[in-house]
């Protein structure tokens, strides 16, 4: 479908007035005692005035007055941010915020421990023919089903950076010469983890583990050097499984829509090399 200049204009101008409506909205919701002001003289509107959000975020009170007025000016994302603590915005409002403004909203630094939601773990475990894992925002493994350890192996036996789906690819041989087409499915794994990492930008995990990636293996130096992204989720992926010869799956990667950046990897297995019955084979040997 072809969106005409009118059609794009008239959804700029509603977007517009969605954010203006929801700025005014979480304004009149705070009291000047909650945001540390003092109460002053009675108030004719509940909540703070335009002015006050304005000193709170550090901008100028005519500018923010044209933002709730819904005016075509743009705010850069750090000026957002600013917005968003001084309206005390939950992380789904701040998103939702960043996306009224059609601005992507910033990652945060890595720091601290991963948790996998436990519907997702139930969901990991209900997929009892298809390979499956959990995905963290640096592309550690966090989770995994039988099937995926029965395919690709026990990542329990791997610590630290090693169960890094970059480490693996580029600096673990033992998983490298499973992957059947290597030289075509590293390019493009890389690609995808740059795109991504790019929202970790100074980061010192990743930092770390890029790294070492770069020092460690000629192959990764050479693909990072080149700038390539991608932000390919699907595809086709052969194995060479020691037990059980070649197998072929397609691979799915799937955001959670939640406030973290875990994603979702699920290997569906394809009729060709037998692999259905290989995966069978597998899981029964494994139980």
């Amino acid at each position: 479908m072809i969106m005409t200049m009118d059609a794009k204009v008239s959804n700029e101008d509603t977007r517009r007035h969605e954010l203006a409506d929801f700025l005014r909205g979480r304004r009149e919701r705070l009291t000047p005692e909650a945001v540390g002001l003092p109460q002053g003289v009675r108030r004719r509107t509940p909540g703070l005035r335009r002015e006050e959000v304005a000193l709170l975020a550090g901008v100028g009170s005519t500018w923010y007055t044209w933002l709730e007025q819904g005016r075509d000016v743009r705010a850069s994302a750090e000026v957002l941010s600013a917005i968003a603590r001084a309206l005390q915005l939950d992380p789904d409002e701040r998103q939702h915020l960043f996306r009224l403004s059609d601005r992507p909203p910033p990652a945060r630094l890595a720091g601290g421990a991963e948790e996998v939601p436990p519907a997702l773990l139930r969901m990991l475990e209900s997929m009892d023919r298809q390979p499956a894992y959990v995905l963290g925002r640096r592309w550690d493994i966090l989770a995994w089903n039988p099937a995926a350890a029965a395919v690709f192996g026990d990542y329990g036996r791997l610590q630290g950076d090693a169960r890094n789906i970059m480490h693996m690819v580029f600096a673990n041989p033992e998983h490298r010469a499973k992957v059947v087409d290597w030289e075509v499915m590293a390019p493009i794994a890389l690609a995808n983890f740059r795109a991504d990492s790019v929202r970790f930008a100074g980061d010192p995990d990743f930092d770390r583990l890029i790294t070492f990636l770069r020092a460690t293996s000629s192959e990764f130096e050479a693909l990072w050097s080149r700038h390539e992204v991608s932000s390919a989720v699907a595809g086709f992926k052969r194995i060479d499984q020691p037990e059980v010869g070649r197998m072929v799956f397609e691979y799915t990667r799937l955001a959670v829509l939640d406030s973290s950046e875990l994603k979702l990897v699920i290997y569906t297995p394809m009729q060709e090399e037998g692999t259905v019955e290989k995966l069978d084979r597998l899981l029964r040997s494994s139980s």
